[in-house]
């Protein structure tokens, strides 16, 4: 009899001893998994972080484009700079006839000849934060600036901004245009302005930004 107690006895401790044992061995199986989650996610947030930081400090293409020409050198800008871009678009689009400088009569004749015109823009806002670099963009109407760039200047605050004016146009230079979009402006840091070939090249243009440092 005392053999058969322990006989069984000695079944029980073993039974006992394998339960514990098996039971030990899952626990740390959640709180390691729990805590290789907890270190991707903090490597992501990292991640966005130094996104955020460097979005911080990006640049922008601004434009007003009535034929295409500006347009097409200010997306090549920005393909080389890595810009985002944002286009000036007004509010009553103007036609071939409102672009004919021949006629004395036609809507850009009297705009250009009327310092304070202020054409509307049709465009939604945009906003100018994060950005530290804004090239803008234009073609040369009458020797100046399209008074819709006047507009856009006069709308927004750009301290801490390096403005870079660049134009497109048929022969005429840049002449006083970047200066007075600075004075009418009243804010930012202004870079001398270029005009740009509208088959400019990115050779060109790299060459061009790089002078510019």
């Amino acid at each position: 009899m005392k053999k058969l107690f322990s006989i069984l006895l000695t079944l029980c401790l073993i039974i006992g001893l394998t339960a514990c044992s098996g039971g030990t061995s899952e626990e740390p199986a959640e709180p390691e998994n729990e805590a290789a989650a907890s270190e991707e996610q903090a490597e992501e947030i990292k991640e966005e972080g130094d996104n955020t930081d460097m979005s911080e400090k990006g640049t922008l293409v601004v434009y007003f484009s009535a034929t295409g020409t500006t347009k097409g050198v200010a997306e090549k800008i920005a393909a080389v700079t890595g810009a985002n871009t944002y286009e000036i678009k007004a509010a009553q689009k103007y036609t071939d006839a409102d672009l004919d400088w021949h006629d004395s009569n036609s809507r850009t004749t009297h705009e250009q000849n009327d310092a304070s015109a202020r054409p509307e823009i049709g465009s939604e806002p945009v906003s100018l934060d994060g950005y530290s670099t804004i090239y803008i963009g234009y073609p040369i109407w009458w020797g100046e600036e399209p008074r819709i760039m006047d507009t856009f200047v006069e709308a927004y605050d750009f301290d801490g901004i390096t403005m870079i004016p660049f134009c497109t146009s048929g022969g005429s230079g840049i002449g006083r245009s970047g200066k007075n979009l600075e004075e009418n402006a009243g804010s930012g840091t202004w870079l001398e302005g270029e005009r740009l070939g509208s088959n400019a090249s990115e050779d060109e243009l790299k060459s061009w930004i790089e002078g510019l440092k």
